[in-house]
């Protein structure tokens, strides 16, 4: 297992991720203050988004009907854990978007190869 968003696992016979980005803020709103630099205060952690990218080649690996399963999750609007494959939980996070890049059509309509991306969001902790 590569990570787990719920119930869902990434690896060879799903969906493989090549790439993961994350970026996380923290919260320092700032007041003017006359003659000075501004002050600012730490209000607390601000947005966490991971960003999961890869190739799907279902001749080799992985299946069609995972972007579909995904899909069907972002539908839901819930938040569901996201696992590394070590163990270790990262947070709830919400599916804000999926894309998805169909090439090499074969005669039947389908890609050899899907590139996508899919960008998850973390929400506080229930």
């Amino acid at each position: 297992m590569l990570y787990a968003l719920g119930l869902f696992v990434f690896d060879t016979s799903t969906l493989l991720f090549s790439d993961l980005e994350r970026d996380r803020s923290w919260r320092h709103p700032e007041t003017e203050v006359f003659g000075a630099r501004p002050d600012s205060q730490y209000v607390g952690p601000g947005a966490d988004t991971i960003k999961l990218s890869g190739l799907l080649i279902p001749e080799i690996c992985g299946s069609y009907s995972s972007i579909e399963k995904i899909a069907a999750m972002g539908d839901t609007g819930d938040a569901y854990p996201l696992v590394r494959g070590d163990g270790k939980v990262l947070g709830n996070f919400v599916i804000k978007s999926l894309n998805e890049k169909h090439e090499n059509m074969i005669d039947n309509g389908l890609a050899r190869t899907v590139t996508f991306g899919i960008d998850l969001s973390r929400v506080p902790d229930a």
